[in-house]
């Protein structure tokens, strides 16, 4: 019998929970998607199909060329590990044979840069020193003299050998590094060593924090533009787009709601124009806009303005009736009615059609910032998706997810503030009634001002009249 009680606390017909549980369900309603995904991604027997490579090597006999960071298959593995044994051993026996065969100069310092994914997880070397090849020699050097321990990854006893043997052929030419003191016969090359993962479409939380917190301050080489200009550029053009679809939009929908001759004259192209897909007009805003900033702004404008246009007139139909009633009886005339009961009347709902409408906006975004040139955080989510790197594109889906979400929540707050009278059910109380009719209470004082004046000049030409006839 207390099972019962308990859950009929949870589940009431058209009733608020308390605070305390509201507050819990919003936080399983995070941690449950968060805690399912480090499930999958940390838990190695529940799934991991992949193995993604730590440290890499080419293999001759093959033209895919895999990297750090790239993902194999668990059945591929085993056998990339084998061939790269093999070569090495080739290399081996052709040295205590003497055979010596030059040419290989390039390919060593190649060879030098793949031990470079693990320096810069270790810590040793920075992210943007990755072709740092004298860095990246004397590490070596540290490596092989055991001065430095790799944790994390860990070098494998069989890499530490390797290094230890490139070493002593490379240090017999010249302790510091120069491309011309590189050996010219080949060097043993490391064999790939890699971790159980998902697949490359779903990498793990903990290297989507850190790939992602690694490109936010990091400072891109080249002069290409930082993440914090990326972002800046693509909240401009979210909003300059919402912002002027408002100055538009608004005023249509609010006549369109008011009048049936605006209704009849824009709805029904409103109606048929919001079926046409936005981005099939890329190519013609590009055309008529030029390649910048204009045709990214004019798209969020025209996939968000029939739907705001619709959505606001339909709220403005909304607004109860009694209202208009009560300010014709009182004599106020058109334009009084618009500015002093419909705008007011409709404000909170419009406020929150608005949230949506915005939330509809930032859809856009992607879309609108691949036509013309590409920019913004489209041009880098577009980029490393194309090269598979997907721990750099889940940080940018994050980001726009949050700025979303928090712009959503804070317009939410700033609506109890702006409407404090709105209830949560929508009704209005004595005190929403009493504000929101404050314009027709207005009109009305103003009818019977004049209404009284009149009566009083009508008495008073009544008395000029009799003083006249007597």
């Amino acid at each position: 019998m207390a099972a019962p009680s308990i859950l009929s606390g949870w589940f009431r017909v058209r009733q608020d929970l308390g605070h305390h549980r509201r507050l819990l369900l919003t936080l399983l309603s995070f941690l449950f998607p968060l805690v399912l995904w480090c499930v999958v991604s940390y838990v190695p027997w529940i799934w991991h199909p992949d193995v993604k490579i730590e440290v890499a090597a080419e293999r001759e006999d093959v033209t895919t060329v895999f990297t750090a960071g790239d993902h194999v298959s668990k059945e591929y593995f085993p056998t990339y590990q084998e061939a790269v044994r093999e070569e090495n051993r080739g290399v081996l026996a052709a040295r205590e044979a003497g055979e010596s065969e030059g040419g290989f100069k390039r390919k060593n310092q190649k060879l030098l840069r793949q031990l470079a994914p693990v320096l810069i997880e270790n810590g040793w070397l920075p992210y943007e020193e990755a072709q740092n090849d004298e860095a990246i020699y004397h590490l070596w050097r540290d490596l092989a003299a055991g001065t430095k321990v790799a944790e994390s990854p860990e070098l494998s006893d069989e890499n530490l050998e390797i290094v230890r043997r490139n070493w002593e052929v490379m240090s017999a030419l010249s302790p510091d590094f120069s491309f011309r003191q590189l050996p010219d016969t080949r060097l043993l090359k490391l064999v790939p060593q890699g971790k159980p993962a998902n697949p490359a479409y779903l990498p793990a939380p903990g290297e989507v924090i850190k790939t992602g917190w690694r490109d936010f301050t990091a400072t891109p080489a080249n002069e290409a533009a930082t993440m914090k200009e990326r972002y800046l550029e693509s909240l401009g053009v979210i909003f300059r787009g919402f912002l002027w679809a408002c100055v538009i939009g608004v005023p249509i929908g609010i006549l369109c709601g008011t009048y049936d001759v605006f209704a009849r004259l824009f709805e029904p192209f409103t109606d048929f124009f919001r079926y046409m897909p936005a981005p099939t007009f890329s190519t013609l805003l590009v055309a008529v806009l030029a390649a910048d900033d204009a045709p990214k702004i004019a798209l969020v404008f025209i996939g968000t303005l029939p739907h705001m246009v619709l959505m606001i007139a339909k709220t403005t139909r909304l607004l109860d009736p009694a209202l208009l009633e009560a300010a014709q009886t009182l004599g106020a005339n058109s334009r009084q009615m618009v500015t002093r009961v419909v705008i007011p009347g409709i404000l909170p709902n419009l406020y929150n059609d608005l949230r949506i409408l915005l939330g509809w906006a930032w859809t856009w975004l992607v879309i609108a910032e691949l036509i013309g040139v590409k920019s913004g955080l489209t041009e880098f989510i577009e980029t490393q998706g194309r090269f598979r790197n997907f721990d750099r594109v889940f940080p940018i889906i994050i980001l726009i997810g949050v700025t979303g979400f928090v712009t959503d929540q804070v317009l939410a707050w700033l609506h109890g503030l702006l409407f404090p009278w709105e209830g949560k059910s929508g009704r209005m109380s004595r005190a929403v009634a009493a504000v929101v009719t404050w314009p027709a209470r207005i009109v009305a004082e103003g009818a019977r001002e004049r209404v009284a004046s009149a009566e009083a000049e009508r008495e008073a030409r009544a008395k000029l009249t009799k003083a006249e006839a007597s």
